[in-house]
């Protein structure tokens, strides 16, 4: 289940006059797209695209900064209804989440494909939230069906068909593929399914590398993967991928400070604090870099977390230019057991850690623009 863009969604539930109108969900003129309801996506809005491109295509878009807490919550509640379907659910983000269906029938006393209807259909009644289904027999098929009609989509891949759905269509359903990714694909002359299946399992590992193997299973409808419910959490991320591939620090300083922010808030909604930083950069040819630093002290304090994450990227140098960026926390604690100590080599940090507290109650009161950082207009 995938909710339908779902942080404006919920900014156009809590505000009716929004609704009718291009909602776009991020930071201000000079920030970044962090997701646009469908009026504006109608426009070429998209994700991760700067703000000022964004309000060129589509003048008329209101811009709504985003409210955590509240889509946290709202969360919270879909999750709800989701166990009382199947206690086997796998959250990949707020707004999206797999269920194990299997042996639910005799359960509910209806197939699940009724069952998953009836959920969507809840969610739109007693929250106000639409979301679109996905059916198959594993991840990677029940995946691309809820992208096939979204919004309020409903789509099912039955095991018999699989073969037959996926060879003319296009590689770009394979979850990553993005526009770079497939530039690579496309120099090997792959862009169908049905191409995809003309590559030998060595070769596509050879020229691919570990992508090749997945490659080669999910042209023929293979995922093993199971549905890892009741997982503790091991770690918290934020991932943007660029509209266009950039080297600019200032820019990718930015993403740093708005990730790390929105890190630090799931964490803070979860009680939890991480122990280690992980910076994650992805170049323009696929090819993957990731870095780790250990705090002195777990921490869920966007500062402390930004600061770690710039250090990272500072290391790296200058090995651009991205078309994606990453920044996350690992090795996960209770909140109660971090943020104890200070920073012996930074004397200022935690007084920014109490102001950073102090803006959190003040934007649960007043709102996410009460207070903004000059940072985050990068």
């Amino acid at each position: 289940m995938d909710c339908d863009a779902f942080y404006a969604s919920v900014e156009k539930r809590d505000n009716p006059d929004l609704r009718n109108k291009a909602v776009i969900i991020g930071g201000g003129k000079r920030g970044v797209v962090s997701t646009a309801c469908y009026i504006a996506r109608i426009k070429g809005v998209r994700s991760a695209m700067p703000m000022f491109q964004a309000l060129k295509l589509c003048p008329e878009g209101v811009v709504v900064r985003p409210r955590m807490d509240v889509y946290v919550e709202t969360s919270k509640a879909i999750k709800a209804f989701m166990k009382e379907l199947t206690p086997a659910i796998e959250p990949l983000s707020l707004d999206e989440a797999f269920l194990d269906m299997t042996g639910t029938a005799r359960l509910h006393g209806a197939p699940p494909a009724v069952m998953l209807a009836k959920l969507v259909a809840r969610m739109e009644n007693e929250l106000g939230i639409t979301g679109s289904i996905g059916l198959s027999h594993n991840k990677f098929l029940a995946k691309v069906a809820s992208d096939l009609d979204k919004p309020k989509g409903f789509a099912m891949i039955g095991a018999a068909e699989t073969m037959d759905f996926l060879r003319p269509r296009s590689v770009r359903l394979i979850w990553g593929i993005g526009p770079a990714a497939q530039v690579s694909l496309d120099k090997a002359g792959i862009r169908t399914f049905a191409d995809l299946l003309r590559w030998d399992r060595k070769d596509l590992s050879a020229r691919f590398g570990s992508t090749g193997e997945r490659l080669y299973h999910l042209a023929r409808g293979e995922d093993r993967r199971r549905i890892s419910a009741n997982a503790p959490v091991k770690s918290i991320s934020k991932e943007t991928t660029f509209f266009e591939d950039t080297s600019d620090k200032d820019i990718l300083d930015g993403h740093i400070w708005r990730l790390a922010e929105q890190v630090a808030d799931r964490a803070k909604a979860r009680g939890l604090a991480g122990r280690v930083v992980v910076l994650k950069l992805k170049r323009s040819d696929f090819s993957a870099l990731s870095r780790r630093i250990s705090l002195r002290d777990a921490s869920q304090v966007a500062d402390r977390i930004y600061r770690a994450a710039h250090e990272l990227f500072v290391a790296v140098g200058n090995q651009g230019p991205y078309r994606l960026i990453g920044v996350g926390i690992s090795d996960l604690i209770p909140e109660d057991e971090a943020d104890r100590s200070g920073d012996l080599l930074d004397p200022d940090a935690n007084r920014r850690a109490d102001a950073e507290r102090a803006t959190d109650k003040i934007r649960q009161k007043f709102g996410n623009d009460a207070i903004l950082k000059g940072r985050a207009l990068r």
